[in-house]
């Protein structure tokens, strides 16, 4: 196990910043591709892999790489592969096929043939039995993925993806996943920076994605702590060596090296991401508030702003920047009439802020705040639809104090800010493994013929 080809799908765009990641987890350089990263390693860094990566989605192994031009040479391939040596009859396993550009006519079929030689070499090997077929929670996870002319098979030692940290049980109807908040902070450069003790700050925090991310960085805390994984049932695990491992990632972590802010205009959305962040572990690293993030002063003087804001579709505008000119002008007369405080018991000031700090402070002193934005003009799309690539790019904007017309102030940021290298997008991965959603892929699953 010390001689293995890992695999690791990532968000397209996002791949030079996961081979720097691969490089600091494991020391091994890796090859970007477009939508992942592969490296020759072995078991135990694909255990600290799956412990440590904050970009990757899955860590995969390949077992073969084959020829194929009909459903028996699918057959053929899957049968050669040891399966016996990754796990046993008595546990359950799911086929799961991508294709990209594959002659073949039905994707179910050829997971069928799959799946029917995999039970078919454990027959032969244990006496008539073979493991059975689970869809939904499978002890095993093998995925295989068909191009023009080849097959590759891959055994998954993740489980659930790694976006799934096992801290958000609260959210909101539009979630970010954990990783694409990883890439936006990866990308912003802010990683180096909260070392400084840079302070972060994500206005539209909802359930806390972003700033329980930045917090976990700041306390060098690894993602994988509080989850289980699907290695955890493969024939190679040693449980002994996996805790250490654990204790070791354990007795890293450090008190926060800078501050990071949150806040949301929803006062619900801030309890969600205060009992996320407690879950997390960082609850003592986060500093949440409610309130309109355009009619209160800023958490500090300078700092990298990052945040995923509503774009009208599942989630409203809300506050200042939803709100239509007669509402503005009654909430105007209302500030002016007297001071109103925050919400009692909602967390209405930051740390050392005093309790009855004006709205529309004055910010002219603020300094530059960078944003991550995927349209210039328009920074409230900042997290791309379905049908968009999952492409990321940093803005600067003046900041916290926005008009309405905001959107023209952005500017493009150097290509040197926050990172020597930007992310590529020239090759292809030769797995075809993307991780901009499984809902992106078009796959075939096992009907679950027992």
């Amino acid at each position: 196990m010390n001689a293995l080809s890992l695999f690791l799908p990532c968000a397209a765009g996002v791949q030079e910043y996961l081979a720097a990641e691969v490089l600091k987890i494991t020391g091994i350089p890796s090859r970007a591709w477009r939508a992942g990263v592969a490296l020759h390693g072995s078991w135990r860094d694909a255990l600290a892999l799956n412990l440590r990566s904050r970009l990757a989605q899955r860590v995969l192994v390949q077992l073969a790489q084959n020829a194929y031009r009909n459903e028996q040479d699918l057959y053929n391939a899957a049968g050669n592969v040891a399966w016996e040596l990754w796990f046993s009859p008595q546990q359950t396993f799911k086929v799961e096929v991508t294709a990209q550009h594959s002659p073949l006519q039905s994707l179910n079929f050829a997971t069928l043939r799959i799946k029917d030689a995999i039970a078919d070499r454990f027959r032969a090997k244990f006496n008539d039995q073979r493991p059975s077929v689970e869809t939904r929670w499978p002890d095993v996870r093998i995925y295989a993925h068909l191009t023009t002319d080849s097959v590759t098979l891959h055994i998954d030692t993740t489980g659930e993806p790694l976006f799934k940290r096992g801290w958000r049980e609260d959210k909101g109807d539009a979630p970010l996943k954990e990783t694409l908040a990883a890439a936006m902070i990866a990308a912003s450069g802010w990683e180096q920076q909260c070392k400084e003790g840079v302070p972060l700050y994500d206005p539209c925090c909802g359930s806390g994605t972003i700033v329980v991310e930045a917090a976990q960085i700041a306390c060098n805390m690894a993602p994988g702590l509080a989850r289980r994984f699907g290695f955890e049932k493969l024939h190679p695990f040693q449980a002994h060596v996996w805790q250490a491992m654990r204790q070791q990632a354990q007795s890293e972590v450090i008190e926060p090296t800078a501050p990071v802010f949150g806040s949301d205009v929803s006062f619900r959305m801030v309890d969600f991401a205060q009992r996320n962040a407690e879950r997390a572990g960082v609850a003592h690293a986060v500093q949440l508030r409610g309130g309109d993030a355009l009619q209160r002063p800023p958490p500090a003087t300078g700092g990298v702003m990052l945040l995923n804001p509503p774009y009208g579709e599942r989630i409203e505008v809300s506050g200042v920047a939803g709100a239509r000119p007669g509402q503005l002008r009654r909430a105007e007369r209302a500030r002016n009439s007297g001071p109103t405080g925050p919400r009692p018991g909602a967390g209405g000031a930051w740390r050392g802020e005093p309790v009855d700090a004006r709205s529309n402070a004055d910010c002219s002193d603020s300094t530059w705040w960078p944003v991550l934005c995927a349209n210039p003009k328009q920074p409230s799309h900042l997290v791309p639809r379905r049908s968009e690539p999952a492409t990321i790019r940093p803005f600067e904007l003046d900041a916290p104090n926005l008009p309405a017309n905001h959107g023209d102030r952005l500017r493009p940021i150097p290509d040197n800010w926050g990172s020597s290298k930007r992310p590529g997008t020239n090759a292809r991965s030769p797995q075809g493994l993307s991780a901009r959603g499984d809902r992106h892929q078009h796959r075939a699953r096992s009907p679950g013929l027992s």
